[in-house]
């Protein structure tokens, strides 16, 4: 029996005691609550950007246009499925499907309130756990790239491939940062079980600093503040979210993976993209915001975490880590892949390391000398996380060291004498300069010239033109063009 244990806290031995009927409400209302987040995920993004930028957003259908997601679904449903010819069908037809299930599975473990009485049993509002349920949903949220990779390669087409390997890669790269993120919770918790995480984040832990007891904090957002950051980045290179969102970049791949998909097998890529957002929101409140336990001052209130008002605090948490989603994408500017994978290797992953190299140091230090959490974190804590800041921004200054130094030389107006850089690119003015006058520029982008002459359109040679000039069907002039008129003669 853990310390913090209570007739509402269910723990493992709760679980895989439930009659069928439980088990079956369980997987509907779960099954429902991932559509419904959906619905509301794409209404909200789609108000709160409008807002951003002074728009209206949706208002047509519904009240205040609150059933438009749903309007779109029915409609993207029900549109002509239209598939390539060089496509693999039965690997066409399964990515979406792989790409859906697991984020549906995933949910599975995540605890979304305490032990609640429906129609007279006695039940934990969560699916299932394990002495292992956050690997569970990093599996799930792993096999979620084999529908991504193989929707990309049974396209039968060179975007979609390319978009799809583009999107593993990314997936990949910060879905080992997310996993170093979490290990220092486990190290707090002592467990890798969702339930038993939250439960290790109850009210009422007592810390001692320097003669004094108070209260601490318990969400390990305060203690593990480091990890929370990382998990946020993370988390969305993981969902392949603005400002990370390169795999859909449409100026470079027009869709990304899903380019050749439409109807439904469209709708399922959407759905799994949206149901992982609700999934890594609802993981964040589980490992870093107390799960479903009511914030402070609201669990002043004796019966704040019983019943089903858990329910509520964690759906709250879970929009609340939604907008945040939201506010990046109508915020911040796409990165370029290169600079984003670079500080998926280079940054989050070498800090994640250093710092679970910290938090097992104030662990063991804590416990061999019987120190409290505030003593650790003042004096061991602090001093690391200092030294690891001031590493990060030696190394930052250094590997902008040259970029900086050409930015400076090329405001100068001109390059430096000891390292000259030979002329890439052709001047300014697209090579009309007249021969011996002096360049405007030194350089830049190459520019078409201006009397350039667009050639037409091979579609009128083959339209059919009348005698007046009128495009036969089509009830428009054109002029005849030189090819046409060598045609006619």
């Amino acid at each position: 029996m853990t310390p913090w244990a209570s007739p509402e806290q269910p723990t493992l031995a709760d679980f895989g005691q439930d009659v069928w009927w439980i088990v079956l409400i369980k997987v509907v209302g779960v099954f429902a609550v991932l559509v419904l987040m959906t619905l509301f995920a794409i209404v909200l993004e789609r108000k709160v950007v409008a807002r951003m930028q002074q728009r209206t957003g949706p208002n047509r259908v519904g009240p205040r246009g609150s059933l438009q997601s749903l309007a779109d679904g029915l409609k993207l449903a029900f549109k002509e499925d239209i598939m390539p010819a060089l496509a693999d069908k039965p690997v066409y037809f399964l990515a979406p499907v792989i790409a859906t299930i697991p984020a549906f599975v995933a949910f599975s473990v995540i605890p979304m309130g305490p032990v609640v009485s429906i129609f007279g049993e006695q039940t934990p509002l969560q699916l299932t756990d394990a002495p292992i349920g956050v690997l569970i949903i990093l599996a799930m949220s792993a096999m979620g790239i084999y529908g991504i990779v193989l929707g990309g390669w049974a396209s039968g087409s060179t975007y979609p491939l390319l978009g799809s390997m583009r999107s593993a890669a990314q997936m990949i790269s910060y879905e080992i940062a997310m996993g170093l993120s979490i290990v220092a919770v486990f190290l707090y918790a002592g467990s890798m079980s969702t339930s038993e995480i939250v439960a290790a984040q109850a009210d009422g832990n007592e810390v001692s600093f320097f003669g004094l007891e108070f209260t601490g904090p318990s969400w390990y957002v305060v203690l593990l503040p480091v990890s929370f950051v990382i998990y946020v980045i993370a988390v969305v290179g993981e969902t392949n979210r603005a400002p990370f969102d390169l795999p859909e970049a449409e100026s470079e791949l027009v869709g990304g993976f899903h380019t050749e998909y439409s109807s439904l097998k469209f709708a399922l890529f959407f759905l799994a993209e949206y149901i992982n957002m609700v999934t890594v929101s609802a993981l964040a409140a589980t490992l870093f915001l107390g799960g479903w336990r009511a914030p402070w001052p609201l669990s002043i209130w004796d019966g704040a975490n019983s019943g089903w008002w858990p329910l509520l605090w964690f759906f709250l948490k879970v929009v609340a880590a939604l907008f945040v989603f939201i506010w990046l994408r109508g915020t911040l500017p796409r990165l370029r892949y290169d600079q984003f994978m670079r500080f998926g290797w280079k940054v989050l992953v070498p800090v994640a390391l250093v710092w679970i190299l910290v938090v097992a140091t104030m662990r063991t230090v804590s416990r061999e000398a019987d120190l409290s959490t505030g003593q650790v974190a003042l004096f061991v804590g602090v001093p690391v996380a200092v030294l690891v800041l001031l590493g990060l921004a030696v190394a930052s200054r250094t590997a902008n060291r040259d970029t900086r130094v050409m930015a400076e030389e090329a405001a100068a107006g001109g390059v430096h004498a000891a390292d000259p850089e030979p002329e890439v690119l052709p001047p300014a003015d697209g090579g009309r300069r007249p021969a011996g006058a002096p360049s405007r520029s030194g350089g830049g982008f190459p520019v078409p010239p201006m009397d350039l002459v667009v050639p037409p359109s091979p579609r009128l040679r083959r339209e059919p033109v009348a005698t007046d000039g009128t495009v036969v069907g089509t009830g428009r002039r054109t002029t005849p063009t030189t090819s046409q008129e060598d045609g006619d003669e």
